[in-house]
């Protein structure tokens, strides 16, 4: 879906981001590792066209990213930023009404497709119970997938999500991640998720791409990443694997 050409982001005279080539959401859960600093972000958000590149191109389906009006970018790509922002007042329910606006008539008004859009993306993110609660009460996985059900209710194939599971902790990261591998295999949709837990990432995603100073230092399954060598690269730190019956390798630090 997406072909990024020659790319090269720089900050402050410092190239953060040099990709000459790159394709993203052909398969159902991408997640994009590396250490601080390494470039995910200014990845995230370039495909996101929250920026723009300093050179290269970046098409969408064929289109030149830049190209495509901003309606017909929403109704193609949901993004979800590391730092999401206070909705005081909202219920989950009104929040994830939000998004719907891409689709909603030249008028605004609400169609019974746009109802039910609301309606399945509460009930997939199992947030239906808590619909009328304001979502700035709920707790951090509870406000996490009523802002991923916002998502859903976008109806976009392709879901951008920086560090979801960053303030959580390890149990409701797992429910996340599990929520958005299920929605990549049951409904289609193509997740592109940044993530900072190695082993998070190899339980859930189908192929891995890791960044190191700006650069693609690994693009493939999460077996071929459970190296030691490879994480040891990536990482700068020495890192060994626990065996696990019937389950991936736990990576850890040595």
């Amino acid at each position: 879906m997406y072909e990024l050409t020659d790319i090269s982001r720089s900050h402050d005279g410092r190239e953060v981001l040099g990709i000459p080539r790159l394709s993203l959401g052909s398969e159902g859960v991408t997640a994009i590792l590396g250490h601080n600093g390494s470039g995910k972000s200014t990845l995230l958000s370039l495909i996101a066209r929250q920026d723009r590149p300093d050179a290269g191109r970046i098409t969408l389906d064929g289109a030149a990213l830049d190209a495509v009006g901003q309606k017909a970018l929403a109704r193609r790509v949901a993004y979800l930023p590391q730092r999401l922002p206070p909705v005081a007042g909202l219920t989950v329910r009104e929040l994830v009404r939000l998004g719907r606006f891409p689709w909603r008539g030249a008028l605004g008004r609400w169609r019974a497709e746009d109802h039910a859009a609301v309606d399945h993306a509460l009930t997939e993110t199992g947030s239906t119970d808590r619909a009328d609660r304001l979502a700035d009460e709920t707790s951090g996985g509870e406000r996490q997938r009523a802002w991923i059900a916002m998502l859903l209710a976008q109806d976009a194939p392709i879901l951008l999500l920086d560090e979801p599971t960053a303030a959580l902790d390890l149990a409701h990261a797992y429910e996340v991640m599990g929520l958005l591998s299920r929605l990549a295999r049951d409904r289609g949709r193509r997740v592109i998720v940044i993530l900072h837990d190695i082993n998070l990432a190899a339980r859930f995603a189908d192929r891995i791409v890791a960044l190191s100073a700006g650069r693609v230092a690994y693009d493939g399954a999460p077996d071929g990443l459970l190296d030691p060598q490879v994480l040891g690269r990536l990482y700068d730190v020495d890192m060994e694997l626990l065996p696990r019956a019937g389950k991936p390798p736990f990576a850890v630090v040595a």
